[in-house]
């Protein structure tokens, strides 16, 4: 049972307090000397040789787990747009037009950062809140509409040698006309890329359901856990769904063929809208732990969360 545990999380104290820097180009969340996080406020370019249109601010990465190990990555070969951790919506309409926020490169949207609210330091947390867009662009880009302006709230602790972290937005319509959610099978307020080494023989998906990368696309889970290789060891990265989110517990986003990509869809079974002037908010907690994920501690952490 012992090593069990020992495979599944490290479970030790951490020593550093965690703190808050920001510049006007990141937010990060610093473990002593280790960046764990960073939110990119600033603009990042894409890859030499790729439309421009592909650049991108509003996301985070790298992520570490405690020992060091980064588990995201960014602009993968398959999918430029990837951006560690990020959201935004796919399919979507807007009275008559279909803006896509998503896949950036079609130029008929984009997410972007706005301004910083607020970071803050209390207890043993600390985190940061922003505004963000999901912007509409028609004409090739040169007519730009705020459709949603949303607040992302990120909140970081330790808890028994593991990061824990809560990633909350609140989207508001900021037009006179609904935008319009048809089901579709990605998109949405979370999403997840991992580090581009990781394959069909060095990691895996774990859900509440027992489902792995060969059966849980479709399938809905309290909690979906993914883990691979890291410079520092083996490391899982697990997202949490909160039940009062809509559509909870609600149905992912898995690549059955290797590569590690998630993302839970409030929309792949029904269709949605978001009103005008009617905010709505999704919260996820995403779990950063050295070692494979282990069930039992994984719904335990998910009960923590669901019933504080």
């Amino acid at each position: 049972m012992v090593a069990l545990l020992l495979q599944a999380f490290t479970f030790q104290k951490l020593s550093a307090e965690l703190r808050v820097v920001e510049t006007p180009e990141t937010i990060q969340i610093m473990d002593g000397d280790q960046s764990m996080l960073t939110y990119h406020k600033a603009v990042v370019e894409p890859p030499s040789g790729k439309k421009a249109a592909f650049a991108r601010s509003g996301f985070i990465h790298p992520l570490r787990t405690p020992s060091g190990g980064v588990v995201t990555s960014i602009h993968a070969d398959d999918h430029i747009h990837h951006m560690g951790l990020w959201h935004a919506w796919v399919k979507t309409e807007h009275r008559d037009r279909h803006f896509d926020f998503w896949n950036i490169g079609d130029e008929t949207g984009k997410v972007r950062f706005v301004r910083t609210l607020s970071t803050f330091s209390h207890d043993n947390q600390v985190g940061f809140a922003v505004v963000q867009e999901q912007v509409g662009l028609s004409n090739g880009g040169s007519s730009q509409e705020v459709i949603l302006e949303e607040t992302l709230r990120v909140n970081v602790e330790k808890q028994q040698g593991n990061y824990l972290i809560d990633y909350d937005t609140t989207q508001t319509n900021v037009t006179k006309d609904p935008l319009v959610l048809p089901a579709y099978r990605y998109g949405g307020c979370i999403a997840y890329r991992a580090p581009y080494h990781w394959n069909k023989e060095n990691s895996n998906y774990l859900t509440s359901e027992g489902m792995d990368r060969s059966n849980g696309h479709t399938t809905r889970g309290n909690w979906c856990a993914m883990f691979g290789p890291t410079e520092t060891g083996v490391a899982t990265l697990a997202i949490l769904c909160h039940p009062e989110n809509r559509d909870a517990p609600q149905r992912m986003r898995v690549w059955p063929d290797g590569k590690v990509f998630f993302n839970y869809v409030p929309i792949q079974e029904k269709g949605w809208e978001i009103k005008p002037g009617a905010p709505s908010t999704m919260r996820y907690r995403v779990v950063i732990a050295d070692g494979k994920p282990n069930a039992e501690n994984l719904n335990q952490l998910w009960k923590n969360y669901a019933n504080p």
